[in-house]
């Protein structure tokens, strides 16, 4: 069983002032000059949810449909999903697994391991001047959350959390939430297995998946269409510096109820 993090007061704040992202920007760099402009200042134990279009878009992650070659398989599902063949073309190439299609809707295994609609790629919020455009999802978040958690290191000498944030459907629910798909510095499972509840009955199966619900917060407070805060600091939680990822909470597939 892991130890408890020590939680105090928490407070999140949306942070304001990011210009519009673009391939090679540093978004570091714009993170901490949107922190100094809001007279904000880092504390050890701070949490940043960073929301995972600005991490795609300053990797590149953006692909022109025009220029992506449908297989005949894009083709046939495209038929039957009634979607753009050069979009289906995307999903396959991202995804491991078609896990459930129907007319406007396919829900992808995305080679991440993660399991959503359209393998994550999105159309929203970016632009399309030279043709339509989708935004995949980033090669690997967990890297990316460890390489931005170290160049703020570098640049303030404080050792803050990551979480790169994405809004995802879940099963049986309606709506979206923000989610964790990557991290660094941070407590990703608090397991309470081994302890003991209020009663003293044994805990089996608890393992408090922290990241989820830090991200689900903060989302809300940041806005999923046009407030243009793709960033939150969240502060109250004590000084972590965990190894753990985001990668560790996707349940193995041997343990997949519903295949």
């Amino acid at each position: 069983m892991t130890a408890q993090p020590k939680q105090g007061p928490v407070s999140i704040e949306p942070i304001a002032g990011l210009p519009m992202v673009r391939p090679g920007h540093d978004i570091a760099a714009m993170i901490l000059r949107a922190l100094a402009d809001s007279d904000v200042e880092l504390r050890s134990g701070d949490i940043l949810v960073v929301a995972q279009k600005i991490v795609s878009k300053a990797e590149g992650q953006l692909v022109r449909l025009d220029q992506v070659e449908p297989s005949a398989e894009a083709r046939a599902l495209a038929a039957e999903t009634e979607k753009e063949p050069e979009l289906v073309e995307l999903l396959l190439r991202e995804s491991t697994e078609v896990v459930r299609r129907k007319p406007g809707v396919m829900i992808m295994r995305h080679r991440l391991g993660i399991v959503g609609a359209n393998a994550g790629i999105d159309r929203s919020n970016i632009e399309h001047d030279d043709g339509e455009m989708a935004l995949l999802l980033p090669l690997d978040p967990d890297a990316s959350a460890a390489a931005l958690r170290e160049a703020i290191r570098v640049a303030t000498g404080v050792n803050v959390g990551i979480i790169i944030s994405d809004s995802m459907n879940r099963p049986w629910r309606l709506g979206t939430t923000g989610q964790a798909i990557g991290c660094a510095g941070i407590t990703v499972i608090d397991d309470r297995r081994g302890g003991y509840d209020t009663y003293g009955r044994e805990l089996k199966v608890t393992m408090i998946n922290r990241v989820d619900a830090i991200a689900a917060m903060a989302t809300l407070l940041m806005g999923e269409t046009d407030e243009r805060t793709p960033v939150a600091l969240v502060r109250g939680f004590a000084p972590e510096d965990s190894t753990q990822r985001a990668a560790d909470i996707i349940r193995p597939l041997d343990e997949d109820l519903f295949r």
